[in-house]
C-alpha cells in the first residue's frame, strides 16, 4: 500500500519546526505532523496568514501543540532572532522542515544584497539550520528535511564568481540554481552528519507538481512569463493536492525507516505517491557540494560545520 501520513507514528515529544508553515506544503506538513503528537513550531513571515493556518489546525485538532516564530528568510538578522527564539524556548528539536521557498521571482534583491530566489530558498534555509545546530544535536535522532524540484535540472551550477546572478539574470534560471543548492545542501549536510559520527540525518524531497499558492504567486509577480502562466494553468487542472505534495516531506521527516541522504518524490516524477527516488549526478556532487558551502558561508559569514560527537 502507498504511504500516507496517516503511516505517520506517534510524535508525541518531539518538536517540529517548519518554514513557510501557514500555507501550502507547509501548512499540511504542519496539520500532518501536529496530528501525530509533534508541538509544530510555525516559522513563517506573514502573521496574519499564520493566524489563520494555528486556527485551522486547531480546529481540526483542538489538542494540537502549536507555536509561532516569525521567520523572513529574506532577511539573516530575522532569521537569526528565530533562531534564538526556538533555542531559548526549546532544548532540542527533532525535526526541521526547510520548506519555503519563492520560484521564478522578477529580478530583485533580498534585505542583505542576495538575489532572491538563492537568498530565501537556499541562504535563509542555510542560516537558520547553522543556528538551530546545537537543538538538532541534543535530539537522539533528529531530521532536517530540505525541499527541492525537479526544476533543479533546468539550470547549471552555482557560479562561485556570480552566485547571484548579476551579470546575466533569469528567472527560472535562478529558480533552478536555488533548488540545486537545496539538493546539495540536503546531501552535503548528511555528510557533515556522517563525518561527526551524529545520530542527526539530513533527508530531500520533492513534491511533484502540487496545485499551491506557489505558481500563483509566480504569476502576481510577473518574474515567470509565459512558462510561469502555463505553469499555473497546468498545476490548476492537472496538479496534485497540496496534501498529495506534501507527502514526500513528511515520509522524508517522519518515516522510521527513511535514512540520511535519501531523495522522497512522487513515484511517477510529478505525480503519485512518495516513494524513496535514487541520487543521480554522482561523479561531481562532492565538488558541487563543496562550491555551496564555500558560497554560502561566504555570502552569510555563518559558518555550518557539525562538531564531532
Amino acid at each position: 500500500m502507498a504511504w500516507t501520513e496517516k503511516d505517520i507514528p506517534d510524535l508525541t515529544g518531539r518538536t517540529a519546526v517548519i518554514t513557510g508553515a501557514n500555507g501550502g506544503l507547509g501548512f499540511q506538513t504542519a496539520l500532518a505532523l501536529a496530528a501525530a503528537g509533534a508541538h509544530v513550531v510555525l516559522a513563517a513571515r506573514d502573521p496574519q496568514k499564520t493566524t489563520a493556518a494555528v486556527a485551522r489546525i486547531a480546529e481540526r485538532y483542538p489538542g494540537a501543540s502549536l507555536e509561532v516564530v516569525p521567520l523572513d528568510l529574506g532577511e539573516l538578522a530575522v532569521v537569526a532572532t528565530a533562531a534564538e527564539t526556538v533555542l531559548d524556548r526549546h532544548e532540542r528539536v527533532d525535526l526541521l522542515v526547510n520548506n519555503a521557498g519563492v520560484m521564478a521571482m522578477p529580478q530583485r534583491t533580498t534585505v542583505d544584497g542576495f538575489e532572491m530566489q538563492l537568498g530565501v530558498d537556499h541562504l535563509g534555509h542555510w542560516a537558520l539550520t547553522a543556528h538551530l545546530l546545537p537543538a538538532l544535536l541534543r535530539a537522539p535522532a533528529a531530521r532536517v528535511v530540505t525541499v527541492t524540484s525537479t526544476a533543479r535540472f533546468m539550470g547549471g551550477p552555482l557560479d562561485p564568481a556570480d552566485p547571484h546572478m548579476t551579470r546575466r539574470y533569469r528567472a527560472w534560471g535562478s529558480y533552478a540554481r536555488a533548488k540545486m543548492a537545496n539538493y546539495h545542501f540536503g546531501l552535503g549536510l548528511q555528510l557533515q552528519f556522517e563525518r561527526a559520527g551524529v545520530t542527526a540525518a539530513s533527508l530531500i524531497a520533492h513534491p511533484g507538481l502540487s496545485n499551491t499558492d506557489l505558481q500563483a504567486r509566480t504569476v502576481r509577480e510577473g518574474g515567470g512569463g509565459w512558462v510561469g502562466a502555463a505553469a499555473h494553468a497546468l498545476t490548476a487542472r492537472s496538479g496534485m493536492t497540496p496534501l498529495e505534495g506534501a507527502r514526500p516531506q513528511l515520509r522524508a521527516a517522519a518515516d522510521p525507516a527513511a535514512s540520511g541522504g535519501e531523495l522522497y518524490a512522487p513515484r511517477f516524477g510529478s505525480h503519485g505517491p512518495p516513494v524513496r527516488r535514487p541520487i543521480l549526478r554522482r561523479y561531481d556532487l562532492q565538488k558541487q557540494i563543496d562550491v555551496l558551502w564555500r558560497v554560502s558561508e561566504q555570502e552569510t559569514g555563518v559558518p555550518l560545520v557539525v562538531p564531532s560527537a
